[in-house]
């Protein structure tokens, strides 16, 4: 165990130099994922690298697992313990969880298992994931979910052998959960269509897709062909159309945005989430338009003061750029940060906002 890995997961940025790198000294630090694979990966693994788009960081590997990637069987990642004490007792609680999924997610039974009190096991959780263990169970129950309808099963026997007790809360929540119908989700996106056109932006190529509830796709990017194989991996079962025509009303409103004659973007949209992204998310759309909140602010917002490494993760993994404003979000010292579409689109959508919001401002006051 190296000093590296004994302190907290650095930022998206760094933690993708350290996977370029494959810098030992940050095994047990943090974990990456591969969407098109569904596999993670501690930094070191000698597979070759993924394109960053595709990439997702976790602090620890039971954090992956719940979103639904399974461990690399070349590098072993969950063999490789972190020196940090309190990652160490939540991820013997997280087994603990796992080995029950059944079970009702109590906080006394896991206090007692680490020699802790209630309130430190919640401190625990919520720093190390960003997460209550109740969150973190029902995570792992909708992953294991998931990854039966993957495998082919039917419905019925996947909702009971994820640890549901019935299949009304499935289908509750299926439109935040799934983005689809648990059936549709079970063929990859299979009966599911998805309409989407790429078009020139003032920020390059922007990509635009959805499903007939909403937008489930809005991304940014350099050419149409590689955004067009990141929707097909996200949805590679689906039925996925080019038609400029369907969504063109859209496509519109979202230009008009850029160029600030449509401040506040409202979209109706088609998109999955944990409870934990919905609240970040949520709170995302609340800042003006020109405006921007640090990590640390929007985690205060949700009541998650320490949980400023979740919501930079909550940003990180948005499918839907500026309907979802995570380029607002920016670090504590007014750095932007890093952005999934690319740090200069990043800087360049916030001097655009201040400009026009700038430019704005005497035009209202005379009003």
């Amino acid at each position: 165990m190296t000093r590296a890995a004994t302190v907290s997961p650095p930022p998206a940025t760094r933690q993708w130099r350290i996977v370029l790198a494959r810098d030992r000294r940050f095994d047990g630090a943090f974990v990456y994922a591969v969407r098109s694979t569904g596999i993670y990966c501690r930094p070191s693994c000698p597979s070759r690298r993924p394109r960053r788009a595709l990439v997702q960081f976790y602090p620890i590997p039971e954090a992956a697992e719940a979103a639904g990637f399974r461990a690399c069987r070349r590098c072993h990642p969950t063999r490789v313990q972190a020196a940090d004490p309190a990652v160490a007792v939540v991820r013997d609680l997280c087994r603990a969880i796992d080995a029950q999924p059944d079970a009702r997610t109590d906080l006394a039974t896991l206090g007692k298992r680490a020699g802790l009190s209630v309130h430190q096991v919640l401190r625990a959780f919520r720093r190390v994931l960003g997460v209550s263990p109740k969150a973190y169970s029902d995570a792992r129950r909708l992953a294991r979910f998931k990854t039966s309808l993957r495998e082919h099963r039917h419905v019925s026997p996947a909702i009971y052998d994820a640890g549901y007790g019935s299949s009304s809360r499935v289908y509750e929540r299926a439109a935040s959960a799934l983005g689809m119908t648990p059936a549709a989700y079970r063929r990859g996106g299979g009966g599911a269509t998805i309409r989407y056109v790429a078009t020139p932006s003032p920020l390059g190529v922007l990509l635009v897709a959805a499903t007939e509830r909403g937008v489930c796709r809005i991304s940014l990017g350099d050419a149409p062909a590689a955004l067009e194989r990141d929707l097909h991996a996200e949805f590679p079962n689906a039925e996925i159309r080019r038609e400029p025509g369907a969504l063109a009303v859209w496509v519109q409103r979202i230009l008009r945005h850029l160029d600030g004659r449509a401040p506040h973007l409202d979209l109706p949209l088609d998109i999955r989430a944990t409870a934990f992204q919905q609240r970040v998310w949520a709170e995302l759309r609340r800042i003006p338009f020109g405006a921007t909140r640090s990590y640390q602010a929007v985690a205060r917002a949700i009541g998650r003061p320490r949980a400023a490494r979740a919501v930079a993760r909550a940003c990180a993994t948005n499918p839907v750029c500026l309907a979802i404003p995570c380029h607002r979000v920016v670090r504590g010292d007014g750095a932007p940060g890093g952005y999934r579409w690319g740090p200069e689109r990043k800087r360049a959508l916030l001097e655009r906002e201040r400009d026009l919001t700038r430019r704005a401002a005497p035009l209202r006051r005379q009003a």
